[in-house]
């Protein structure tokens, strides 16, 4: 009679101190980075964007002070200040009638220099592309199979369109990762946009963490 082997039910051998102080270091010190990483980034932002105001308005300020009082004053971050003013009085005046038609004239100037045409026209729909209440604002997210078959890319419906015979299609923008502001656009039919289960805000999450931010379940007809 053939004696079955000996099963092994001893409990698998303990790691050692050091590998565990290793990866008890490494798992701190990656979740420290996924909580600093996106601090410091956005405080170096506003530090840019405070120095870049503050640069800017605060020579004028400083001048019209100083001719103002007979003595030169000047305090830091006035020129953020100003520039808040600016635009608030931008939104103000571009809020009415009468300051729309203004601002009308003055874009209706401005693209009639060649050189200023381009980059006012492009900064102007980039801003329309990306805010919620423009007309160029993306509608929604979807599947789109690309770039080959049997893969998936996660892209914005921006417009829809119909042939003369009336066949429906959308124009898509898919846009690349981590830098969303290039991409691709594509003129697919209907039954190649396939919905998503979440909005335009948790795609474009998605697309700048490279992947790294997705929901806890993907669900699309497509995909199961």
């Amino acid at each position: 009679m053939q004696e079955s082997p000996p099963s092994d039910n001893s409990p698998p051998p303990k790691r050692g101190i050091g590998r565990r102080l290793l990866i008890h270091l490494r798992r701190k010190l990656t979740t420290g980075l996924l909580v600093v990483i996106p601090l410091g980034i956005t405080l170096f932002i506003l530090r840019f964007l405070f120095n870049l105001a503050d640069g800017v308005l605060a020579p004028w300020i400083r001048q019209g002070v100083t001719s103002y009082l007979g003595q030169e004053l000047y305090l830091p971050g006035l020129g953020m200040v100003a520039g808040f003013l600016v635009l608030y009085a931008a939104g103000v005046v571009a809020g009415n009638v009468i300051g729309r038609r203004f601002v009308d004239a003055w874009e209706s100037l401005l693209s009639r220099i060649p050189l200023v045409k381009s980059i006012y026209t492009s900064s102007k729909q980039i801003i329309n592309v990306f805010s919620q209440g423009g007309q160029g604002a993306f509608r929604r997210a979807v599947y789109v199979e690309f770039p080959k078959e049997g893969c998936y890319s996660i892209a914005f419906v921006t417009n829809s369109v119909k042939a003369t015979s009336g066949r429906a299609f959308y124009t898509v923008f898919i846009p690349t990762s981590p830098n969303p502001t290039s991409g691709y656009v594509l003129l697919l039919d209907e039954e190649n946009v396939y919905p998503t289960a979440f909005g335009v805000e948790e795609a474009m999450k998605i697309i700048m963490s490279g992947g790294m931010v997705t929901p806890d379940e993907i669900r699309a007809d497509i995909l199961q």
